[in-house]
């Protein structure tokens, strides 16, 4: 079957031209709005006339159909001009004219009705067409008719209202051509005026979006929300799509309708209205047709009495009379054994309806979102919570929709569903499915990857190794710190004339002026130190690839290796263009299938003998112990650095406090020529490479030194 198809083809929608997809076949031209997902269908056997026309920067087609309605389509460009033609011709039979426009910019003419189209004509060419079911009102003066148009929010610019000044004519006769011309537009206008009676009526019906109760009067053209404070009309054209969903209660449904363009309450705009019904709720009515009537007009899909749940009498009436399909939930079944799996969506608490060809969330505020509109989803981790996740949405438009606290327990089965509709998941790794701790991580799983303790870990085995290899080039070893040495800080911080801790303080001066000196010295070590290096600064270190002996036997292949290497070149010619990744998962299959394997079994099984005969071989003639010998040649420790530190045992370092305290501090001192006199008389002469020191605070002795003078 020949067609032609154009994916960025605009159509006129109510004066706004709207973006989609056009397909002609040989049995109708189909409309699919890429806003809404919208499909429109123009049967082949309607078509009247179809002609070329100029719009602004771009060629477009003209179809006027039988019953008077137009159609026009913008986007094509003139290189395609011949082949659509050819088409026509062919497919439809109908010679493509140009249809030629007035070019004077007159604002004068002659006003010619065509079915639905008012042509307004300068000369012989048409200078504009106004398509009549986008008048929402036409009202008459004196000479002066005033057409209003329906308003389109998606429109940059809109029509809202056009004036044409009629003179009298006195050839017209009795006629009144104001009264005339009203008329004639009135019959195809869109005005939506409640005469006649309701088909049916449906009394204080919950209503979630808008809020309140409304009494729902559904007529031949349009259906009417009427509340106390607010009352809607609600043209049936506007009805993209109609839902029935069950709530997770299993006692109450919500009843949803699609609207575009949406109704206007103030600023606010609806595009959906959320009905709420109890399952229990009963009802039954009469229409006001006749069983004649009910099978010419709507091919006996309705009875003349209705009776039962009152969402079901509503669904199907509306599904007949609007004619729009009735959706609802898929083959989706959750944890809790319902269609709906419970979220929260930005502040708002709700339901996500995983459906057939899309997902629906209800009700603050309703979402419908449609699996072509889908760039990826994403399983992401609960803010705080591991009981959780989130859900997240990206569209090919960018919009991301974020559907929050989902029970863990609907991972499995959403994640399932996800996957059959063959949705791309952004954070899938290498495996097809993991399950929710893989993903996730558990506060239960001890052993869950966290990557800040990774790196603190890197960091804390960095500086080992540094203190096992010394101290670096660029650190310089505290030579102050002697823990065998009786004198510390504290007389440098505590005593007012520090004694100085070498010869050469000796001549250069006072304690003061050592003391200075030996904080500046400080301070340009701490200057001189680099900071530390960090994780990523440490560059990977390759490890060394193992020698291989080649006397070493090779291990046997296996069963489907063996067959697969016999097949590789009859699946390569069965299979012409096969990828060479692709040919092992290709034989998988066909192994698989394949259901006597014995021939190739006892060939592995035999190949496997061989392998252990020559490996008891190999490891007889020393093979082994001549690789093992080489990987420990290789695998010896690193010499350490001889660290110009000190040895110390940790109980030659102790305080002042416990060296004058503790009466076996005396023995270990005087071992090492070192030892502490006990009176304040001898506390105060120098000691080897010491000054005297007579200040206040060397005077004052603690009582604890009376002990240790007795002791000693």
């Amino acid at each position: 079957m020949d067609f032609l198809e154009y994916s960025d083809i605009s159509a006129e929608v109510k004066g706004c031209m709207t973006g989609g997809k056009l397909k002609m076949t040989d049995q109708n031209i189909i409309f699919k709005n890429s806003k809404t997902g919208k499909v429109e269908s123009i049967s082949a056997s309607d078509f009247e006339a179809v002609n070329f026309q100029n719009f602004a920067g771009s060629l477009g087609i003209r179809v006027f159909l039988k019953n008077g309605t137009l159609h026009r389509f913008v986007g094509f460009k003139d290189a395609e001009k011949e082949r659509i033609a050819k088409f026509f011709s062919n497919t439809y039979k109908i010679d493509m004219l140009e249809k030629e426009l007035s070019l004077k910019g007159w604002n004068w003419g002659t006003a010619k009705f065509n079915g639905s189209v008012l042509s307004f004509e300068v000369g012989h060419n048409s200078a504009f067409e106004i398509p009549l079911n986008h008048v929402s009102q036409c009202t008459a003066g004196k000479n002066e008719i005033t057409m209003e148009f329906h308003q389109n929010d998606d429109a940059p610019v809109s029509l809202m209202e056009m004036r044409f000044f009629i003179p009298s004519n006195e050839l017209a006769g009795d006629v009144d051509p104001v009264e005339a011309f009203q008329k004639q537009v009135m019959k195809k206008a869109s005005v939506i005026s409640v005469s006649g009676d309701a088909i049916a009526i449906f009394r204080e019906i919950q209503c979630l979006t808008p809020r309140g109760r409304y009494d729902i009067k559904i007529f031949q053209t349009f259906f009417q929300l009427h509340g106390k404070t607010f009352d809607y009309k609600i043209p049936m054209s506007t009805v993209l799509r109609l839902f029935l969903l069950p709530h997770k209660d299993n006692r109450q449904m919500f009843f949803v309708v699609s609207l575009d363009p949406p109704i206007k309450q103030g600023q606010t705009r609806y595009h959906f209205l959320v009905l709420l019904f109890g399952q229990e709720e009963e009802t039954s009515i009469e229409l006001p047709f006749t069983d004649e009537e009910l099978k010419d007009k709507y091919e006996g899909k309705l009875d003349k009495e209705l009776s039962g749940p009152t969402y079901e009498v509503l669904g199907k009436v509306m599904k007949v009379i609007i004619n729009r399909k009735l959706t609802g939930p898929g083959g989706f079944v959750g944890h809790s054994g319902t269609p709906a799996i419970g979220c929260s969506f930005k502040a708002a608490a709700g339901y996500l309806y995983p459906l057939e060809r899309g997902f629906m969330y209800v009700h603050k505020p309703p979402i419908h979102i449609r699996f072509e509109e889908v760039a990826s989803v994403n399983f992401a981790r609960g803010g705080g919570s591991t009981r959780s996740f989130d859900f997240e949405i990206e569209l090919k438009s960018g919009t991301v929709h974020t559907f929050s606290s989902i029970e863990k327990e609907e991972y499995n089965k959403l994640f399932d569903f996800i996957t059959t509709k063959k949705l791309n998941i952004k954070n899938r790794g290498k495996n097809d499915k993991g399950g929710y701790n893989d993903d996730f991580g558990d506060s239960d799983n001890e052993a869950a990857p966290d990557a800040y303790l990774e790196r603190v870990k890197a960091e804390a085995q960095e500086r080992d190794e540094d203190d096992d290899d010394g101290p670096s080039e660029d650190e310089s070893t505290d030579e102050d710190f002697k823990p065998t040495q009786d004198e510390s800080d504290v007389a440098e911080e505590f005593d007012s004339s520090p004694s100085s801790t070498s010869s050469e303080d000796e001549e250069k001066g006072s304690g003061d002026e050592h003391k200075k000196k030996h904080k500046k010295e400080k301070k340009e070590k701490k200057e001189k130190k680099k900071p530390a290096k960090t994780v990523s600064e440490k560059p990977r270190q390759k490890r060394a690839k193992k020698s291989k002996d080649e006397n070493k036997p090779k291990r046997p292949s296996t069963a489907f290796m063996l067959w697969l290497n016999e097949m590789r070149d009859k699946i390569k010619a069965d299979n012409p263009g096969i990828k060479i990744t692709e040919i092992a998962k290709k034989g998988g299959e066909m192994w698989k299938e394949l259901k006597d394997k014995s021939e190739w079994e006892g060939k592995a099984a035999k190949a496997k003998e061989e392998y252990n005969k020559a490996m008891k071989e190999y490891e007889a003639s020393g093979g082994s112990k001549s690789e093992d010998k080489k990987s420990s040649e290789k695998k010896a420790p690193a010499k350490k650095k001889t660290s110009s530190m000190p040895s110390v045992k940790p109980s030659q370092v102790k305080s002042r406090e416990f060296i004058e305290d503790d009466d076996s501090s005396s023995d270990s001192d005087d071992d090492k020529g070192k030892k502490r006199k006990g009176s304040d008389s001898e506390r105060g002469k120098p000691k080897d490479k010491k000054k005297k020191n007579k200040s206040e605070s060397e005077e004052s002795t603690p009582a604890s030194s009376d002990a240790n003078s007795d002791s000693d």
